[in-house]
C-alpha cells in the first residue's frame, strides 16, 4: 500500500508539471476569433500609384494595413521638384528612401538630404516637410504606427 502512495505522489507531481503544457497545447488547437494575418508580396511594377491631389506631384499606393483604423505602410513616388509642405500626423511616421534624393526637414532639426537607404522618423505631431531633389522621380516607403491623419501648417489651395 505504501508503494501505491509513492506512485500516486509521483503521478500527481507529473500532472502538475504537465498541466500548463497541456493548457498551451489545447489553447493553440482552438480556432482564433480572428483570421490569421496574411502575408503581402507586391512587386514594384504591380504597385498602383495614384494621386489624391495633395500635392498633385505626389502619388501613393497602400502596401499594408488600414490607414483608417491603425498602422499602415505606403509606397510614395514624388515627381522631380515635388515639395510636400509643412504638416504633421498624430501617428509616428517613418520614411525610407528607395530611389532619388529627398530633402527632409523637421521642426527643431536642420534639413538633410537623404539618398537611397536614408531613413527619417518623425514623432507624432512633429511638424515636417520634404521635397524630391532628383532629376528623376523619388521613391519612398512611409509607415505610420497608428491611424493616418494629416494636419497642414497652412491651408492647401
Amino acid at each position: 500500500m505504501k508503494k501505491m502512495n509513492a506512485i500516486s505522489g509521483k503521478t500527481t507531481k507529473m500532472l502538475f508539471l504537465l498541466a500548463p503544457l497541456a493548457m498551451v497545447v489545447a489553447a493553440s488547437a482552438v480556432p482564433s476569433a480572428q483570421a490569421p494575418h496574411q502575408g503581402v508580396v507586391t512587386p514594384l511594377a504591380s504597385a498602383k500609384l495614384e494621386s489624391d491631389g495633395q500635392p498633385a506631384c505626389l502619388k501613393g499606393a497602400l502596401e499594408n494595413g488600414d490607414p483608417n483604423t491603425g498602422p499602415s505602410t505606403f509606397l510614395l513616388e514624388a515627381d522631380p521638384g515635388c515639395a510636400v509642405p509643412a504638416h504633421y500626423h498624430t501617428a509616428e511616421e517613418q520614411l525610407m528612401v528607395v530611389r532619388g534624393d529627398v530633402l527632409t526637414g523637421m521642426d527643431g532639426m536642420s534639413d538633410q538630404t537623404l539618398g537611397p537607404g536614408g531613413f527619417a522618423m518623425m514623432p507624432g505631431k512633429a511638424m515636417h516637410w520634404f521635397s524630391c531633389q532628383s532629376k528623376g522621380a523619388c521613391l519612398m516607403f512611409v509607415t505610420f504606427n497608428a491611424k493616418y491623419d494629416i494636419v497642414w501648417a497652412k491651408p492647401q489651395k
